[in-house]
């Protein structure tokens, strides 16, 4: 019996099973389960039987050939053993889409499983019984394609800091250093230091998933979660770069979250880093584009980029033109964008406030910490037949310095 034999038997005994359950026929339910126990444990024992063939296959005979010139009476073997060297992360990978499927593991996947997930289960309460580590591959690309879809994300230089994590940061750059002659003492600067702390914010997505749909095949069912884990974090990461909210004072309502750049420079006096634009009065032109160009401070314009939605874009930023009524806007698919504007590349960005245009080198003027990577919490509803894995992570940003930022700003009054 192969894989695809067992796993159709057994999805066969398992409807079997739940149409019993659902007409009522427990007892007879009960019966029937003792059957897909014996496939399983048959399965297990093929499985067991097939690793001793294969061992068997690997061993080599080696005839001893060292003195082939003197004869040798009868023949000397050798049985060299191949030591198997177990890739625990590839092992983990697949007893984690097992239980994903709620399918049986073997006893060596067992162990890998509960090695991999012991930290969880020992600092476990309550709902935290079902929490399982994300593998290390599936949390990885699921911060990677996060990055492709939404990228500001994909822009911002993430760090993967256990707890909370403190960055000096540089609050006055001072004055340039200064020649001098002998005689002269060295003046003190006013550069300034201070703390950013990133102490993290809880991030978490619910996903339904019925029972039918799990029985897909794992090479299915594991792209389809992560799909799905992607779009979702992403976009909430991406939004809290943006115009996340921070930590909530006295009398806020809202939950913590990272402080967005758009937050930041707003809150500043006299807002220096925005640009404003009224839609019924004051277009949107070369000036406007120039002015917010000219905020952002010089040594942060290599590795800038502009970001806006694709209305703005595609409504706005191409039809604009300067002095001599030319398109300021390249379409260039190289760039790492959609195209170029003052030798910046321009970014599809779904985060920013539509007829907002943000400006900025977000690697150097944004901070970003995964301060817990992924974990997943299954729980099952029996009467409607789905099962919900919940992603959560621990997940903080903040803005390093305005100065790497712009924002065009659109206004109605």
């Amino acid at each position: 019996m192969n894989k695809e034999q067992y796993l159709a038997k057994r999805n066969e005994l398992m409807e079997s099973v739940q149409n019993l359950i659902d007409d009522g026929k427990v007892d007879e339910a009960n019966v029937k389960m003792q059957d897909i126990e014996a496939l399983d444990a048959q399965y297990e024992d093929a499985c067991k039987a097939q690793a001793n063939m294969n061992a068997l296959k690997d061993r080599a005979i080696v005839t001893n050939i060292a003195n082939k010139s003197v004869p040798v009476v009868g023949e000397v073997v050798a049985v060299l053993e191949q030591t198997k060297v177990v890739d625990e992360k590839a092992e983990y990978l697949n007893a984690w889409s097992k239980y994903m499927m709620n399918l049986p593991m073997s006893d060596s996947e067992k162990v890998i499983f509960d090695k991999f997930n012991l930290d969880i289960k020992n600092a476990a309460q309550g709902a935290a019984t079902h929490a399982v580590l994300i593998p290390e591959t599936v949390a990885r690309g699921i911060w990677k394609d996060a990055g492709e879809m939404f990228p500001i994300l994909g822009d911002t230089a993430m760090t993967f800091v256990p707890g909370d994590f403190t960055i000096i940061k540089e609050t006055d750059s001072g004055d340039d250093a200064d020649w001098y002659d002998e005689a002269t003492e060295v003046t003190d600067g006013d550069f300034g230091t201070g703390e950013l702390n990133l102490q993290g914010c809880e991030l978490a997505k619910s996903i339904p998933v019925s029972w039918k749909l799990k029985k897909m095949s794992v090479q299915e069912f594991i792209p389809y979660v992560m799909g799905l884990l992607t779009e979702k974090f992403g976009a909430a990461l991406a939004k809290g770069i943006v115009n996340g909210k921070g930590k909530p004072g006295a009398g806020d309502t809202f939950k913590p979250q990272p402080k967005g750049i758009v937050t930041a420079i707003a809150a500043e006096t006299d807002t220096p880093q925005i640009v404003t634009y009224n839609v019924t009065t004051d277009a949107l032109d070369y000036d406007k584009l120039t002015e917010a160009m000219g905020k952002i401070k010089s040594k942060y314009k290599s590795g800038a980029a502009i970001y806006a939605t694709s209305a703005t874009i595609w409504g706005q930023l191409a039809t604009i033109k300067d002095g001599d009524g030319k398109p300021l806007f390249i379409p260039d698919v190289t760039a790492g964008g959609i195209g170029r504007m003052f030798g910046l590349p321009v970014k599809e960005e779904d985060s920013v406030t539509d007829g907002d245009i943000l400006f900025g080198n977000v690697a150097k003027g944004y901070a970003i910490n995964v301060n817990e990577n992924m974990t997943i919490y299954t729980e099952d509803h029996v009467k409607t037949r789905i099962t919900d894995y919940m992603g959560y992570s621990i997940v903080d940003g903040d803005v390093l310095t305005t100065k790497a930022f712009a924002l065009i700003k659109k206004v109605t009054t």
